[in-house]
């Protein structure tokens, strides 16, 4: 009986960078090896990053990835690391080219003594959600099983352990004592209810120890929430590492003894006991995606700072706290833009947010702004209103050219789906963190997000009255959302049923809503299609967001909700 020493590690790499993410890899490799780790896991596409649509079609990108791998694996020799097994993914050129354009292969890597001693080519690639992998792609064929110092170790990507036929099968017939599964998989709410059960399932088919290493970060409008895991043959989960941050996690694997054409690898000689991460409410896990989100977002993309509205809104006053948390108060500024209409009150909470999260704050009256062009155009109604949003917005993308802000729009999912917003107005922004949260969830993250801080003896962030007075753009005199809309928790239910579940009118009549109500909604969200084309992108954080995972046609003829 051999013992073999793997490290997973859960990295966060940036897409295209080929260079820094091979950087990351050999402080993975270096650390986790003075540890006495001779084996060492990374996630999908570890070399390239994760998801990198179209570039898998650029020739130039694909001889990168390729040289980045054999780079590597010099590197990690002549550092002294060539006696260890290192796992990575990247992107191999197929034989031969599909029909479509697609020409690589989503591949592992496995290096060891200065080369690419195996690879392994995904076979499933999944074409659902926000997948097109079919489209970028080449599948592989066959599988991989190699003796890592006695340990029978076979391989697998990403999706290539969500079905049953195929790769698992055929690995289930090997008799190992491992199998490991490379994977970038993106956070949605609720995702470990299902993840978990399917790598017990996998487990048990297998006989064998499951070696799940999940990518983490944010990618544009994707968040990856490592959770990086291992499980015995009994579906108990023996090592877990944290979720939504880098994480580098030793555990010890047990096999039947090396055979003549495996390769030979240290055992440890000390004894560690693996980390088990704590698992997390849905709302906290919830709240720690937007900030990853965010952070990444601004980070990868090198801005040095972060700008938006603080209206003194429920929907203001959580961006700004998400984006304290993500980047820290001092680089983000808050500014107040107050109309003849905006209350005191909401100016008030506007500061108090402002001053308790410790960010920048500025105020910026829009009332000489908008005369000139309501007087010059004679605007009234609607498009008086909106003058005034419009303002707002030429205000912050202002300040953001002037100073290098990342502008955050801050409408949320529920305003997004029935077109509750001004084109170029409050629209404005480069990233929209709310934009997959509907308002009914903005509330509860609030809770929990002063509910959180209290428990660490730290003063709430967001203003009491913020959350409980009614929703309100106040671009007229005693205006509230619920003019215009049904009550949140009505909304927000119907469009779980319209847009989550793609339910039709019918069903959701027969679920118990008002039909008129439920036609109206359904109209709103149809003719809503074109702000969204145009709109912010923003973290998703359900299996049914606009952008990536629903694609609509604008100009169209139909009866929504219809089936």
């Amino acid at each position: 009986m051999s013992r073999i020493r793997f490290a997973l590690a859960q990295l966060n790499p940036i897409v295209g960078d080929v260079t820094g993410n091979s950087l990351s890899i050999v402080a993975a490799v270096s650390d986790s090896y003075a540890r006495g780790a001779r084996v060492i896991v990374t996630p999908e596409m570890s070399i390239t990053g994760y998801p990198v649509d179209d570039l898998a079609s650029s020739t130039d990108f694909i001889r990168q990835s390729e040289a980045g791998v054999t780079s590597l694996a010099t590197r990690l020799a002549s550092d002294g690391f060539g006696d260890a097994v290192v796992v990575v993914g990247y992107l191999a050129e197929a034989a031969q080219a599909e029909f479509g354009g697609a020409r690589a292969h989503n591949s592992l890597a496995v290096l060891h003594d200065g080369r690419v001693i195996a690879s392994y080519a995904k076979r499933h690639l999944p074409n659902y959600s926000v997948f097109d992998e079919e489209r970028v792609f080449v599948p592989g064929d066959g599988t991989l099983v190699l003796d890592l110092g006695g340990v029978t170790t076979g391989f697998l990507i990403c999706e290539d352990l969500w079905r049953s036929d195929g790769p698992v099968t055929e690995l289930a017939a090997k008799n190992l004592d491992a199998v490991v599964i490379i994977n970038a998989s993106p956070f949605d709410t609720g995702k470990d209810d299902t993840r978990f059960p399917l790598l017990a399932t996998r487990a048990a088919e297998f006989g064998a120890t499951v070696v799940y290493v999940n990518a983490v970060g944010g990618q544009d409008d994707l968040v990856f929430d490592g959770d990086s895991a291992v499980l015995d043959i009994t579906g108990s989960t023996v090592l877990r590492a944290a979720r939504f941050e880098s994480a580098l996690e030793l555990i010890d694997i047990a096999g039947n003894g090396t055979s003549s054409d495996g390769i030979a690898l240290t055992e440890p000689t000390d004894d560690i006991t693996p980390f088990i991460g704590d698992d997390l409410p849905d709302i906290e896990a919830t709240w720690q995606a937007l900030v990853l989100g965010v952070r990444d977002y601004v980070t990868k993309n090198g801005f040095p700072s972060i700008a938006l509205g603080l209206s003194g809104g429920i929907d203001s006053a959580v961006c700004a706290v998400i984006a304290a948390d993500a980047i820290g108060a001092s680089r983000v500024f808050g500014v107040s833009m107050p109309s003849k209409y905006s209350s005191d009150g909401s100016k008030d909470d506007a500061r108090a947010l402002a001053e308790t999260v410790g960010c920048h704050y500025d105020v910026q009256p829009i009332a000489e702004l908008v005369t000139p062009f309501e007087t010059q155009l004679g605007l009234t109604g609607v498009a008086a209103e909106n003058i005034q949003a419009r303002a707002r917005g030429m205000i912050l993308m202002a300040l953001s050219n002037q100073h290098g802000h990342l502008i955050l729009t801050t409408g949320n999912k529920s305003e997004v789906a029935v077109g509750y917003s001004t084109m170029y107005g409050d629209t404005v922004g480069g990233f929209a963190p709310l934009k997959d949260v509907f308002k009914t969830l903005v509330w509860d993250l609030a809770r929990w997000r002063n509910a959180s801080a209290e428990s660490r003896g730290e003063a709430p962030p967001i203003p009491v009255n913020s959350i409980t007075k009614p929703p309100s753009a106040e671009l007229r005199p005693d205006q509230t959302d619920q003019d215009s809309l049904p009550p949140y928790d009505v909304l927000d239910a119907i469009l779980d049923h319209l847009v989550s579940r793609r339910d039709s009118i019918e069903s959701v009549v027969a679920a118990g809503f008002d039909r008129a109500t439920v036609e109206r909604i359904a109209g709103l969200i149809a003719g809503s299609e074109w702000k969204r084309r145009q709109g912010a992108i923003g973290p998703r954080i359900s299996r049914m967001a606009f952008g990536r995972e629903r694609r609509l046609p604008i100009t169209v003829r139909h009866t929504p909700g219809l089936g």
